[in-house]
This record gives C-alpha cells, structure tokens and sequence, in this order.
C-alpha cells in the first residue's frame, strides 16, 4: 500500500484531542444538550416510506418531506424547521456544504447539520411526520456530515482545523462522548474553502472505525473506534486518490471511493489496523466532478456535478470494479447527493432546484418515475444540500 508519509506526519502535527467551543450563538438559544421535545423516544419505522430534502437555507434551515407512494413517485408532504441556520464553503461550484451525508436517516431518526449554527438536529420520524427531539453543538465549526451505527453517532466539521465529535444515542437524544473529539489538522478557515473543506464520515460495518474523506490532501483518515465510542488518539492515514469526495461500503471489509479530481472511482480494503489498501486500478467515468455515491442492491450510482449525469459501477463475482455505464441518467441539473428507498434512487439536483427519482431494475438501467420542483437552487455560493430517506 501507498503511502503518504510526509503528509500524514504533517497532519498528525496538528492533531489535538479535544476541540475549543465556537464562540458563535446556538439556534434557539439551545446550546450543548438542548432540546424541545418533552417526549422523545424511540420510533421504530412502519411501512409507510418518505424522502426528507435539506434545504440548508441561510435564513433558517429546513426539511422538506415528500411521501413515497409504491411505484416511487413523490408527494408533498410537510416542511420542518430544524432550529438551526444553513451553511456554505467558499467557492463551491453548485454543492454548498461540499460533502455527503448532511442529512442522515436511522432507526427512526433522522439528523440533519446546521452548518451556518455549528448545531445538529435530531428529528423523530413518523411516517411523513417530524419531531424535532434535539438541537446540539455539533463539537466543532461547520459540520457537514453525519454517519450513525448501532447506538453511535459521529459528525464530521469542516471548519477551521476540520473535527469528529463522537456521540452516544440513548432514546433519541445525543450526547458528547468527552473522548471523541478529534482535530484533522487541516488548518482552514472558516468557512473552509471548497476543495479543503473534508467531505464525508462513516462507520466501517463492524463498527470498528470512523473514517473520513478529504479532499485536497487526497487521504483517508481512519479512527479506531474503543470502549463507549472512544475514539483513538492519532488516525491511521492512508492514500485515497485524486481528491476523495464520498464513500460506501460494498462489504464489511471493503469499500467504494469517489475520485472527484480523476472522475473515477476506486475500490479499497479496509485492513485490520484501519489502512486502506487499493484493488485494482481506478476506473473512470468520462464524466466531470464525481462526487457522490448511492450502492442500490448490486449497483452503485455516482452523481457527476460537473456534467449533470449519474453514472453506474458494479463490483463482479471476482471483486472487480467495473464501469456498466457512464451515463445511465442525464439529469440536466447538476447532480449532487442522493438516496434510495425500495429499490428507487433519489438525486438532488442543485442548480435545477428539484429532486428526481429514478427505478432501478435488475439489469442496472434507471427510468425516471419522479420529478418534485420548487427546492432552493443553488445561487450567490448556497443552496439545498442533504437527501435521506425511510
């Protein structure tokens, strides 16, 4: 395996354990903690299925839900304040928060970053219903991304020096986990610019670590994962490409990564002490900015901002990366995060201001079966960015 060893050694310098509190204001004067629902709990999810659009609105940032009939077509169904304020990276090209998983569902809750408040949101999903449970500090400037497994929550910060917070998940309500904070020693401003700003974090199957994209320093940074959600002192570094924007897991030891300076996408083994060794080589799409990716069943779809189109991968029996088609979808309208829910993808389009839902059928191929207007397009550096869905 690749190294950069002069780069990791460079990052580690910065390293630190534990991040200072922003002196910025907390949305509804909620600070570390704070929450507005009396009831919380659990909500386990019935049948009824929703995609839920983050519209990360300077002036206030809300969730737009649309009701999933059986054939995927979407319906309005309610929009839900977060509490918090939208955010942005400079110089972002049409995506504002420059990352994947800002808006993550699980187990009945879905969380949503309020980059502009350095706050998160925790809503309980009913149906097509939202209650908002929870507004916290997110533990550090902008946060842009959030993964959750099991009862464990870990959210990604984007500005200044970039930072995981570790939370613990009991009943619906986040809580600091005191030794899960840890600086990546990138040294930006904040807002953090665009292509500095890290792109995605994650939980690795076996919930033994946390990783993290980044993108101008072209590595992955992957934190064991301890006792109670600790996280380790110093990460192990890896290469990850050329810029490394968003990534899925394909099996418990083996995952997808998004090359957004290559338009490629490249396949990884996660070793034992959290090292990424590459498979094979990477594989090129023809297309401009691949970013984001979505596994549905056996395919992985990967949305290319630059060209408007998603294009399709799969891994063969023999653990093969392989291009089935470079555009499988022509969007028309600057492509970034997406979802699925039953077998339909769902794509965000930021510059057309809509959301497209797409069948995936057994061969790969996706018809189009959706199309809901009327979101925040993308103008002056903001705009809707976030997709999940039950």
């Amino acid at each position: 395996m690749k190294r950069s060893v002069a780069l990791a050694a460079a990052l580690l310098a910065g390293l630190t354990s534990i991040g200072s509190i922003p002196g910025a204001a907390f949305a509804d004067g909620g600070g570390p903690g704070y929450h507005d629902d009396p009831k919380g709990g659990e909500y386990h999810h019935g049948d009824e299925g929703a995609v839920f659009v983050q519209t990360n609105k300077a002036e206030g940032n809300t969730i737009k839900v649309y009701d999933r009939d059986e054939d995927g077509r979407l319906t309005k169904a309610g929009e839900y304040e977060t509490g918090g304020l939208g955010g942005f990276t400079i110089g972002a090209p049409l995506d504002a928060l420059a990352s994947q998983g800002s808006l993550t569902y699980h187990r009945g809750l879905l969380f949503a970053v309020n980059a502009g408040s350095n706050t998160v949101t925790v809503f309980r999903v009913e149906g097509t219903k939202l209650h908002k449970l929870q507004v916290i500090w997110s533990g550090g400037l902008l946060p842009v991304s959030v993964a959750a497994r099991g009862d464990l929550v870990y959210v990604l910060n984007a500005g200044g020096e970039g930072s995981v917070q570790g939370f613990e998940l009991h009943k619906g309500r986040l809580s600091r986990i005191e030794d899960a904070n840890r600086s990546l020693g990138l040294h930006n401003g904040n807002p953090p610019a665009f292509g500095t700003a890290p792109a995605q974090v994650k939980i690795d199957p076996d919930s033994e670590f946390v990783l993290v994209s980044t993108k101008a320093a072209n590595v992955m940074f992957s934190y064991e994962i301890g006792r109670n959600g600790k996280l380790s002192r110093n990460p192990v570094i890896s290469d990850a490409g050329n810029t490394p924007f968003g990534f899925t897991f394909d099996t418990d030891d083996s995952l997808l990564v998004t090359e957004s300076g290559a338009n490629a996408v490249s396949r990884f083994e996660l070793e034992d002490d959290g090292a990424l060794d590459q498979v094979g080589p990477s594989v090129p799409n023809g297309q401009q900015a691949t970013c984001w990716i979505q596994r549905v069943g056996d395919y992985f779809f990967v949305a290319n901002a630059g060209s408007s189109t998603i294009s399709s991968y799969r891994v063969d029996d023999h653990g093969k990366l392989e291009l089935v088609k470079n555009v499988a979808a022509d969007t028309n309208g600057g492509s970034i995060d997406m979802t699925t829910s039953d077998g339909f993808l769902y794509v965000q389009n930021a510059t057309a201001g809509n959301v497209q839902g797409y069948k995936v059928h057994d061969d790969g191929s996706l018809n189009l079966v959706t199309t809901v207007e009327g979101l925040p397009k993308f103008a002056d550096g903001i705009g809707m960015e976030g997709i999940a869905a039950s």
